[in-house]
This record gives structure tokens, C-alpha cells and sequence, in this order.
């Protein structure tokens, strides 16, 4: 089996407070969390509301009324097909972010990041099925062999695929939470824009699992933030993004995490030289944004049984060839 029987497909809608989560949608989501409910279009307008102003107060220069830019959003929503299969059979197999920036001092819309955000049913599989049948019964926890693999193999095909390069002109940075389970210290290395960098002893799952991905992950935190945030990245960091293009990362996902994880990003202090995050601190302040922790839980299990039914089983023996004989 070779690298061309896989075919990537992309469709985009803008992430504004009017958006509707589209069938195929996986509801554990960040975005897609948010437009459901008695509240959607409020908790929509409000967490565009706390974008902009975060990314205002990070690109603080020759913006004297903080009111300069805006950011808008398009949800990127890649399907996949195997061989010459049907366009209908498509296993939507990841959903990321691409941030615009809006300059309305001289009218001129930027590029911002794409990535941001990501979410994967195969992950969900890997996490919400494979990882927890397999410990479900183990003294000690572990992961099984060849954990993540196949997702990394399939992340690295579509960011090396043509579908990607037509529509992106950088790799993607995702942007995600730290882990509880590790501790980080603060360095003394200090970006101008992504503010502090903090170091660990060693890497958390997730940090592994994105690793094969083909993703190095630095931490910082920046400005006004109450804890660091986890950049995944296959570049420089630093030199292959602008700052315009950091803070849009930044303003979107610190707000995202403020919603997500108040305990650990909207904590009423902040984090210090040795700092270990944490979802059972108390000191901490809620938006006004409404969301559902626990569905989003049963909704990660029941996706990733969806991806299993659909893709993992019926593709397996396929699957295995191909991983097998992978090359990045």
C-alpha cells in the first residue's frame, strides 16, 4: 500500500457567534462545545469578545485604545478516503483552527496561525477506548505497544499531503493545556511575545503521543497568563512565526482554556518558578461562558467507539500494512 491511496479533503466555516456545529461535527470540540444549548449565541459572542481583547492587550504597541484588531476564526475540517472510495465513505479525521487578524487602523486582514485547536476521532479512539480498556484491569498504568502510532503516521500524511500545502502556506502549532501530572520551572529565557519559558523533567503522554506526530513541544507563558501553555511545532517556534501570528495562537487558546480549565488558566494566582497545574484548585474565577466538562468526557468515549466501528476495525489488517511500511 502505498502513500497515494490516502486523499485528503478540506472544508472551512467561520467560527462566529452565528456558527452551527455541522452533523459530523465531533461534539467534544472545543467550538463546537460552545454552540450548543439555551446559551450558544451569548457564550459564542462572549468568547470572540475575550479573544479580541486578549489579543488587543498582547499587541499593545501603536494601539493606544486597545481596540486595533480583531481575529476571526475558520474551523478547518479534514476528511479522509482510502484507495478510490467514495467522497460519502470520508472518515472526518481531524478539525483544527486558522486564525485571521483583522487591522482596523489600515484595513489589511493578516494571516494568522493555523492549528491552534485540535481534536481527532482517532485520537478519541486512542485515549477514550484503546488506553482505557487497556488499563482498565492493570495494577500500574502503561500504554499499549505501538500507542499512537497509526494517528501520527496519518497527522504526518495529511501535513505532508498536496491538499495541505494548496491551503497553508506554514506547518500547523497546536496549542494545548499542560499537564497536571508534571511539574515545570520557570526559566530565565523570556520572549517578547510568548513571555516566560518553563522546562520539565520529562515529557507527559501527551507531549509523547504528539511527539509521533512530528511535533517538538516548547512551554511558555505568556503575558497576563496565570499558567504556561504547551506549543506543539515542527519548525522554530520562534523564528518561522510572526508575533502577530503567536498572539493570534495565544488570544485564541488562552481563551479557550480559561473556559475549559479555570482551575489551572483562570486561577486567581498565578503560576510561580516551580509550578505543578492542577483541576482540584480552588482559588479560581468562572467566565460567563456555559460548559459541560462531564459530557464532554462521555462524548470523547462514545466518538472514539465511532471511529473504531467505522475506521479501526473494518481497515485493520490495511491500516497495519501501511503503518508498517510508513516513511515520513
Amino acid at each position: 500500500m502505498t502513500n497515494t491511496d490516502f486523499n485528503f479533503s478540506i472544508k472551512t466555516i467561520r467560527f462566529d457567534e452565528h456558527y452551527h456545529p455541522a452533523e459530523n461535527t465531533r461534539l467534544t470540540t472545543n467550538f463546537a462545545n460552545l454552540a450548543r444549548g439555551a446559551s450558544r449565541q451569548e457564550n459564542l459572542r462572549n468568547t470572540l469578545g475575550m479573544i479580541d481583547n486578549r489579543f488587543n492587550a498582547l499587541a499593545h504597541w501603536d494601539n493606544p485604545k486597545g481596540d486595533r484588531y480583531s481575529v476571526e476564526l475558520e474551523i478547518i475540517s479534514v476528511a479522509m478516503t482510502i484507495d478510490a472510495e467514495r467522497s460519502d465513505h470520508a472518515l472526518p479525521l481531524i478539525e483544527i483552527l486558522k486564525t485571521h487578524i483583522v487591522d482596523r487602523k489600515t484595513g489589511e486582514r493578516i494571516a494568522g496561525m493555523v492549528g491552534n485547536n485540535f481534536s481527532s476521532y482517532v485520537r478519541d479512539y486512542d485515549f477514550s477506548v484503546l488506553l482505557l480498556g487497556h488499563n482498565k484491569n492493570q495494577p500500574a498504568f502503561s500504554t499499549p505497544e505501538h500507542f499512537g502510532e497509526l494517528h501520527g503516521k496519518l497527522f504526518k500524511r495529511f501535513v505532508n499531503s498536496a491538499t495541505y500545502k494548496q491551503h497553508f502556506d506554514k506547518p500547523p502549532v497546536i496549542c494545548l493545556s499542560v499537564s497536571s501530572s508534571k511539574t515545570y520551572h520557570r526559566t530565565e529565557n523570556q520572549h517578547p511575545v510568548l513571555g516566560f519559558e518553563y522546562q520539565q523533567d520529562e515529557y507527559s503522554l501527551t507531549d509523547e503521543y504528539f511527539g509521533k506526530m512530528g511535533l517538538k513541544v516548547r512551554y511558555f507563558m505568556p503575558a497576563n497568563s496565570a499558567a504556561p501553555l504547551a506549543f506543539y511545532f515542527s519548525g522554530d517556534l520562534l523564528s518561522d512565526y510572526s508575533n502577530l501570528e503567536l498572539i493570534s495562537t495565544i488570544s485564541t487558546m488562552d481563551t479557550f482554556q480559561k473556559i475549559y480549565r479555570p482551575e489551572i488558566y483562570n486561577a486567581n494566582s498565578v503560576a510561580g518558578k516551580s509550578y505543578q497545574p492542577s483541576l482540584k484548585h480552588e482559588d479560581y474565577s468562572l467566565t460567563r461562558i456555559v460548559y459541560d466538562r462531564e459530557e464532554r468526557s462521555r462524548l470523547a468515549i462514545e466518538q472514539g467507539r465511532f471511529v473504531e466501528e467505522h475506521f479501526i476495525k473494518p481497515y485493520h489488517a490495511m491500516l497495519e500494512q501501511w503503518s508498517a511500511h510508513y516513511a515520513s
